[in-house]
């Protein structure tokens, strides 16, 4: 017989992760209760928002009928618009480029949600996340990487702290895409041949410039692309609609490709130059969580990740006592991005990581 007296809630979407997520639990013998947030949606775009349309609340809803459990809906909207977008906005009238989703992760899914959890009487809280979780020797929760790294998602994961991870329970960790997608068959999941979405949940299919432009028409205030060496390429329309890196769409004419370099705030000055100035060796990560909830006691050489998607790079991490880190890479790196969280490995380990915060003067 199987043991029922471990409850747990998993966080459902309508998609096919969560949803093979709740199976196996049901399957393990938990006492699974499913829930889903109805998150903000911007007026008007209220079927386009990837993480709650109406139809993905059905289908969440049919896979709760499907196993046999209980599913509540529970209203996130206006903690999300106040937490989540605002975030979004502000991060860009500020001249950096936020991710949302760490947002989202530490204060919405692993906060606003797993506190839900909790008063439901859960004993751990569970997402489709691609992640692992282990005890070490002194008892603390490890965040490891998953096993298909091609899907592994504890970047977005490293915001945890103990309290949440001791609650936490990632059960496609061991398993690749492929795999779970054929077990949503074996399931018979209604989801099993559901399409994934990799954007912002909030924007749909909207770009992020046109959703600014439409939420916060402050930042539309054209001014000057300058070249590094000081003088005037022309004018950009706003420094929030332009990243790091970016290359096309800036609306000047070279002979040589140019790439934006720096957002000059105080000037209000767009800063474009060619490949050879691009990137850095070098950063400062502010708002450091460290997993364990102690930072490094020396410098350390480890594996960093500056984006979701970038590959790992090998850097010397030499955390101060004002909950930074100086990051040293031993090779210089082109995306380097102010908003954008840098996430720290010691090899499938997790350590923890922080927000981008300054780049230092470029070599």
């Amino acid at each position: 017989m199987k043991d029922t007296s471990r409850r747990v809630v998993v966080a459902l979407s309508g998609g096919v992760d969560s949803s093979v997520a709740a199976a196996l639990l049901v399957q393990q013998g938990f006492q699974v209760i499913g829930m889903m947030m109805r998150l903000w949606s911007e007026p008007g775009h209220e079927n386009e928002n990837r993480c709650c349309t109406p139809d993905s609340m059905a289908m969440a809803r049919r896979v709760a009928a499907h196993l046999n459990i209980p599913f509540y809906a529970v209203d996130a909207q206006n903690v999300f618009y106040k937490t989540v977008v605002s975030f979004f906005a502000q991060g860009y009238a500020q001249g950096v480029t936020p991710n949302p989703c760490l947002v989202c992760n530490r204060h919405i899914r692993w906060e606003y949600l797993l506190n839900h959890a909790r008063a439901a009487g859960a004993d751990y809280m569970a997402t489709g996340h691609y992640a692992r979780l282990r005890q070490d020797d002194k008892g603390l929760v490890q965040l490891l990487r998953a096993v298909d790294e091609s899907k592994d998602q504890s970047y977005v994961l490293h915001v945890l702290g103990q309290a949440q991870l001791r609650q936490a329970l990632f059960p496609l960790g061991e398993y690749s895409k492929p795999q779970v997608r054929q077990l949503a068959r074996d399931f018979g999941l209604p989801v099993a041949e559901r399409s994934e979405s990799q954007d912002l949940c909030f924007l749909g299919t909207d770009d992020y410039r046109a959703f600014l432009k439409r939420q916060q028409n402050d930042l539309i205030n054209p001014g000057v692309i300058r070249h590094i060496d000081g003088h005037k390429l022309g004018e950009h329309q706003g420094l929030a609609f332009y990243t790091i890196g970016q290359r096309k769409g800036l609306g000047i004419s070279s002979a040589k490709p140019l790439y934006v370099l720096e957002k000059d705030i105080e000037q209000n000055a767009l800063i474009v130059g060619e490949e050879e100035y691009l990137g850095n060796d070098e950063l400062v990560a502010d708002n450091i969580n460290w997993i364990s909830g102690e930072p490094p006691a020396s410098s350390k050489r480890l594996e960093v990740k500056i984006r979701y998607k970038a590959a790992y790079a090998w850097a010397k991490i030499t955390p101060s006592g004002n909950n930074q880190a100086a990051v040293q890479f031993e090779h210089r790196m082109r995306d380097i991005t102010p908003g954008q969280a840098a996430v720290f490995y010691d090899d499938q380990v997790c350590l923890g990581g922080g927000i981008i915060q300054n780049l230092r003067e470029q070599t």
